[in-house]
């Protein structure tokens, strides 16, 4: 399949996640105000060793994934950031569709980081076979991320629940 690309903008690196920055995956989940609106509860480190695989294994799979988000001036992880394919149980279905996903450190969080790199990532896959159209899902509450959503072109499609929770499902 298609080799893990990066993109850089003004602020950040989006660049294919390596073995080093599972430490950095691992304290960003297990951080509840980071997780609070993606499940509710932060992952254990084991947990987030599994995500991580799955993570590094769409690439390979898919063509596509999440990068690591770096911030440029600091060379830290600041979030992850990309295109999934999670096969949710959900209704109504947008499997088959790339999902837009992300998530920031809450010294990240408000500073315009999301949108800066949401639009890089919908620049990456502007043209490419398979992302006519891309969808993400949103808790209700997270308004932070439903602006970011609806600056970068997403629009509401139904309002739905996901594991028994509220869930917004949004396309472009």
């Amino acid at each position: 399949m298609a080799k893990a690309s990066g993109i850089e903008t003004d602020r950040t690196i989006l660049r294919p996640p390596v073995l080093d920055d599972f430490d950095s995956y691992a304290t960003l989940w297990a951080d509840p105000a980071v997780m609070r609106f993606i499940g509710g509860k932060a992952r254990t480190r084991e947990e987030s060793w599994i995500r991580f695989l799955v993570i590094v294994g769409m690439w390979e799979v898919l063509g596509y994934g999440l990068w690591t988000v770096l911030d440029r001036m600091s060379g830290k992880v600041i979030g992850v950031a990309g295109f999934h394919e999670m096969k949710r149980d959900m209704v109504p279905s947008f499997e088959g569709t790339p999902e837009a996903g992300w998530i920031f450190a809450p010294a990240a969080q408000g500073r315009g980081f999301a949108t800066e790199v949401v639009t890089a990532m919908l620049g990456w896959a502007q043209g490419r076979p398979g992302f006519e159209k891309t969808a993400c899902i949103i808790d209700p509450e997270n308004g932070a991320s439903l602006a970011v959503a609806r600056k970068c072109g997403y629009r509401e499609k139904a309002k739905t629940t996901y594991q028994g929770a509220p869930t917004i499902l949004l396309e472009r």
